[in-house]
């Protein structure tokens, strides 16, 4: 069994999907730690929706996935920007609206360009196995990007994460780090429908936060150890579920997915337990 294992993992689609497994199951949490810091689960709703969008222009047009699909959630994260000046930091409302506008226009696109809907909605089943060495490229790059921006602005995160006030009384560039975050979430979420789908993005991004925080407990709730916890919850599980997904011939998504809500249990099981 293991011999047959080993040489499954010799085949050059298995190996670029373990790697990118790896790099995102150690990376993205951090970005999820991001999203539920700041409030911005409905934005993560929105740039999914925006995904479907760019992927029915780009069909229609017969343009490159990745550049449309980036360009669509970065022209509505601007636009919702601009719009939210002078509001309070958040997008909740400003994120529905969006959503909704970019279902209408792509339901729109696909019926007056007679794109398929199956075609579009294929985003959302994407596979590690279908990835390329130029995907894995793009992922480490914004990998980088990711963690050398924590690891230089580590003490402006956390002020943020703290209160958005008082982290402007200190000087801090609110707008400025506030906007950066929200960019590289876009390109992340975008980068992950495209490569691996949006059955993927909550079990990478979302849930070994959440996982961490129930293992932390509020008393160790650290950002830096929420951080570091997270990227190993999200490394585990990945790499396992992947793995399991390939023994057993399962869907690689729906596998790492289900371990993460398996976990996520029995965490849940052993706090309520423990109390």
């Amino acid at each position: 069994m293991w011999t047959n294992l080993s040489l499954i993992f010799t085949l050059a689609p298995i190996t670029r999907g373990f790697f990118a497994m790896i790099i995102s199951g150690a990376f993205f949490p951090l970005c999820g730690l991001m999203v539920l810091r700041l409030d911005l689960v409905p934005l993560r709703y929105m740039l999914m929706h925006g995904v479907i969008l760019g992927g029915a222009l780009s069909l229609a047009l017969n343009l490159p996935l990745f550049p449309v699909t980036i360009t669509i959630n970065l022209l509505l994260i601007f636009i919702m920007m601009f719009f939210n000046k002078t509001q309070s930091f958040g997008f909740s409302g400003a994120s529905a609206a969006a959503m909704v506008l970019s279902m209408a226009l792509a339901s729109i696109l696909m019926q007056v360009a007679d794109v398929p809907a199956k075609d579009t909605l294929n985003l959302m089943w994407g596979s590690p196995f279908a990835l390329t060495n130029s995907d894995l490229i793009i992922l480490l790059a914004i990998s980088f990007l990711l963690i050398s921006y924590i690891f230089f602005n580590f003490k402006n995160i956390l002020a943020l994460f703290f209160n958005k006030d008082v982290a402007q009384a200190m000087g801090i560039k609110v707008r400025l780090n506030y906007t950066f975050m929200i960019l590289i979430i876009a390109l992340l979420v975008a980068l992950a429908m495209k490569l691996l789908g949006a059955f993927l993005i909550d079990s990478l991004l979302i849930l070994p936060v959440l996982n961490a925080n129930l293992f932390c407990g509020k008393k160790s709730s650290g950002i830096k150890k929420l951080f570091i916890t997270s990227s190993i919850f999200g490394l585990i599980n990945s790499l396992l579920g992947y793995s399991l997904a390939v023994m057993i011939n399962w869907p690689p998504a729906a596998t790492i997915s289900l371990l993460a809500v398996i976990i996520y249990i029995i965490l849940s099981f052993g706090k309520r337990r423990s109390k």
